[in-house]
């Protein structure tokens, strides 16, 4: 029986101004197709101008500066509708969609939907389900007792899994696959023959139960952080805004 990380796979990957979803933007993309192991890789690749400053932080991780924005990038609104058009391509074809830490670039994208197109990621969703394998949430399931940190430069790694040019949304997509590759091969016997539907509703469950060990870790080091339970998108924002540009 074919094993979901022997078959084709997609990968998306996003850098922004910093980590908070709901107010922070996208300012670079990239969605890589591969059709099997050992074969070449397809990228595309998405630069946007965001419209607010680049914060240090950010450019410090990235590269990507305000002045470098304002020349290549383009605008945000359009930027974000073909993101999610790609991205529900690969629902529709039936190809699973890794990302690593899931609820961060899903959600950010998401928002950015809602705040230049007055949209959400589900609406174009509508006429196939997403299937998402996130290999932060497979190796912490699989792997949960391991010590050490589990990022992604971390996780190649551990995994034997070249990652170069780290921060490069391709080169961050394309490290991403191969890294859920290789988790499915070691272990295989236990996540290798479930079906992507499947595989997707069990890293819903894991990562809600992950969500709350580190809650509950939090809470006994008096740390007042809270931590989301729900994969691979955050809850909704309790409005929807306005799209602040016109479509194009």
């Amino acid at each position: 029986m074919p094993r979901w990380y022997d078959g084709p796979l997609a990968a998306f990957d996003t850098e922004t101004t910093g980590v908070d979803v709901e107010s922070d933007r996208i300012v670079s993309a990239a969605l890589v197709v591969q059709d099997g192991p050992g074969t070449q890789p397809r990228a595309e690749r998405w630069l946007v101008d965001p419209g607010v400053p680049v914060p240090d932080g950010a450019r410090a991780v990235h590269g990507l500066s305000d002045a470098y924005l304002r020349e290549h990038g383009r605008r945000p609104g359009p930027v974000v509708e073909e993101l999610a058009r790609a991205l529900a391509a690969q629902a529709a074809a039936g190809i699973p969609l890794v990302i690593m830490n899931a609820p961060f670039d899903l959600t950010i994208l998401d928002r950015e939907l809602r705040r230049h197109r007055g949209t959400t990621l589900a609406a174009h969703l509508v006429r196939a389900p997403l299937y998402v394998i996130d290999p932060r949430v497979l190796d912490k399931h699989l792997d949960r007792y391991r010590k050490g940190r589990r990022t992604l430069s971390d996780l190649c790694a551990h995994y034997g899994v070249p990652l170069t040019d780290a921060h490069d949304a391709a080169a961050d997509a394309a490290a991403s696959l191969a890294l859920v590759r290789a988790v499915g091969l070691r272990f295989e016997g236990r996540v290798g023959a479930m079906p992507p539907a499947e595989l997707h509703t069990r890293q819903a469950v894991w990562h809600a139960a992950q969500a709350r060990g580190l809650q509950t870790w939090f809470s006994r080091n008096g740390t007042d952080e809270s931590v989301d339970p729900a994969w691979p998108l955050r809850r909704e924002p309790v409005a929807l805004p306005v799209a602040d540009e016109p479509a194009a």
